[in-house]
């Protein structure tokens, strides 16, 4: 309980330390299938200090990948109350025409740029961000999705895991696989 403390209190410190952290950060999130239209969005100092509170209480990895998971549906809802992107449905055909519908190349390119604003501000503990990964299950379907790497020493390489919002409602907890489960296809049942 004192380390959970301890990270909480550290990042909270660092919100009221007049550093980086107490500015307010702008993303560019992509939108209407293939990054095709982008909206910057703003999260606020107090937003922000609310996402290190949640990630600071992760005391390993599996926890930290736990709470990202709720920290990209939380950043994705107050991104959504400054851009289209709220009407943004699970897969592609629920949302079919809707400005500010989201294919899985707008979910990876906008995650990946999110998980590097949490990663930029130290937020991110125990894993490091990924280039966006593809899988192609058959000749026709290909899937993208953001990816973090755990840290581990050296010489070992640490596990690789999706972090994919393209399969919930606008503003759910991403889902958070292994990356080779989510190469064999895993992941709820959406088109």
């Amino acid at each position: 309980m004192g380390r959970r403390l301890g990270a909480v209190l550290l990042a909270l410190a660092g919100l009221s330390a007049g550093g980086a952290a107490m500015a307010d950060a702008r993303v560019a999130i992509c939108f209407n299938y293939g990054c095709l239209a982008e909206a910057e969005v703003v999260f606020s100092e107090a937003q922000l200090g609310e996402v290190a509170a949640s990630l600071g209480r992760a005391e390993s990895a599996v926890e930290e990948r736990a709470i990202l998971g709720q920290v990209m549906g939380r950043l994705y809802r107050w991104a959504g109350t400054q851009s289209p992107i709220s009407a943004d449905r699970p897969g592609d055909f629920l949302d079919d025409g809707v400005h500010g519908m989201m294919d899985c190349i707008d979910h990876a390119e906008s995650t990946t740029r999110l998980l590097k604003l949490l990663e930029g501000r130290g937020l991110l503990r125990f894993h490091a961000v990924e280039p966006i990964r593809r899988r192609t299950r058959w000749v026709v379907t290909q899937h993208f999705s953001a990816v973090v790497r755990e840290n581990a020493e050296a010489p070992r390489v640490g596990a690789s895991f999706v972090v994919d919002t393209w399969f919930g409602e606008h503003g759910d907890p991403a889902v958070v696989l292994p990356l080779e489960d989510w190469l064999d296809g895993e992941g709820p049942n959406v088109s």
